[in-house]
C-alpha cells in the first residue's frame, strides 16, 4: 500500500489498513516522496504538472510495485490513468475550514486585527478570505500539518487556515473557529480519504468493501463540476454537496484571485435523475455566468496546473 510520508498521510493510510485488517486483508506500507513534498519553498500553484501529491504514486502503481494507494481525495486530479480506479471512498470526515489564531481562542475572521497576516496554501481560501476581509495579508503557507502549526506558534502569521479533518485525524485538540461553509464554501472532496487500485485487480475487489455510497455520491457530483470548470489548482473554486435522502444541495462558486468578483450557484439536485449530468450542467452554467473569464484570468497569470 502506497502513501506519502507526512504524518497526516501516514495516519490516513493507517486508518485504511486497520479497516482492511478487520476484513482479513493485511497490507505492507510503502512510503513515496512526491514532488509536492519536495518543493516546499514554492506555493502549490507554482508547481508544474497535475497531481503533485499523486503522480509519483500513480507511476509506482502502473509499474506494478504498489497494489493500493491512499490519498486525500481533494489532491486527486480529475483526469486519471484509465488503468487506475477509485476503489473506495471512505465516509467523509469534516469538510470544513478552520481558523487558528496565534494567541489561541475561538475568535473568527472578524476578530483579526486590521492588516493581519493569514497563512494558507490554497488559492480558494485566499480568495474567500480576501472577499470577506480585503485588508488581510494572505501569505503562502506550505509544509505538513505540524510544520504549519509550528510556523503559527513562532509568529510567522497572525492566523492560519487549515482543514478541520486533518486536526481530527491526528487527534489534535486545540481552540479554533470553524469557518461558515456558506461564506467559505469548502474545496471539492475536502475531508475525504480514498483508496486507489488497479482496475480489475484483487486489490480493487478487497478494498471496495470500504466504500461509503453516500460520500461517493457527494464527491462525484463535486468532481464533475470541478472537471467541467477546469483550470486546476490555480483557479479559486469551491464546490460542496450535502446529500440528504434522494437529493443533494450543491453549492459551487468560482472567484477572482482577489476575491472581489465571483459567480455562484446554490441548487438542489435529484439523486434519482442523472445527478452527474445535472452537476455538469451546473458547471457549464457557472462558466456562462462569468466563470470562464475568472478561470482564464487565473490560468493566464499562473498557467494551468
Amino acid at each position: 500500500m502506497g502513501s506519502r510520508g507526512s504524518p497526516l498521510a501516514l495516519r490516513q493510510t493507517e486508518i485504511v489498513q486497520e479497516r482492511l485488517e478487520e476484513l482479513g486483508v493485511k497490507t505492507d506500507l510503502i512510503k513515496v516522496k512526491t514532488s509536492g513534498d519536495v518543493f516546499l519553498d514554492k506555493p502549490l500553484h507554482q508547481l508544474t504538472g497535475f497531481g503533485v501529491f499523486v503522480a509519483e504514486i500513480d507511476e509506482r502503481m502502473l509499474a506494478g510495485e504498489i497494489d493500493l494507494a491512499v490519498h486525500s481525495m481533494k489532491d486527486l486530479p480529475t483526469k486519471r490513468p484509465d488503468e487506475l480506479v477509485i476503489s473506495a471512498v471512505l465516509e467523509r470526515d469534516s469538510p470544513y475550514d478552520i481558523l487558528l489564531n496565534r494567541g489561541g481562542g475561538r475568535e473568527g475572521i472578524e476578530g483579526l486585527r486590521e492588516g493581519a497576516a493569514v497563512g494558507t496554501s490554497s488559492m480558494r481560501r485566499g480568495a474567500q478570505l480576501r472577499r470577506a476581509r480585503p485588508d488581510l495579508q494572505i501569505l503562502s503557507l506550505r509544509g505538513n500539518l505540524q510544520t504549519r502549526l509550528a510556523k503559527l506558534d513562532r509568529g510567522d502569521f497572525d492566523a492560519i487556515v487549515l482543514a478541520e479533518a486533518g486536526l481530527e485525524r491526528m487527534g489534535l485538540e486545540m481552540d479554533y473557529a470553524r469557518l461558515d461553509a456558506e461564506r467559505f464554501v469548502p474545496s471539492a472532496n475536502q475531508g475525504t480519504i480514498i483508496v486507489v487500485a488497479g482496475k480489475g485487480t484483487a486489490a480493487e475487489q478487497h478494498s471496495r468493501a470500504l466504500d461509503h455510497a453516500p460520500t461517493r455520491t457527494e464527491t462525484m457530483i463535486e468532481r464533475r463540476i470541478l472537471e467541467t470548470v477546469g483550470g486546476g489548482c490555480v483557479v479559486p473554486m469551491a464546490v460542496h454537496a450535502w446529500a440528504s435522502g434522494r437529493s443533494a444541495r450543491v453549492l459551487a462558486e468560482v472567484l477572482s484571485l482577489d476575491g472581489g468578483r465571483f459567480v455562484r450557484l446554490d441548487e438542489e439536485i435529484s439523486l434519482d435523475d442523472q445527478p452527474l449530468d445535472r452537476a455538469e450542467d451546473m458547471g457549464q452554467r457557472l462558466m456562462k455566468m462569468g466563470g470562464r473569464e475568472l478561470v482564464d484570468e487565473a490560468v493566464k497569470k499562473f498557467g494551468a496546473r
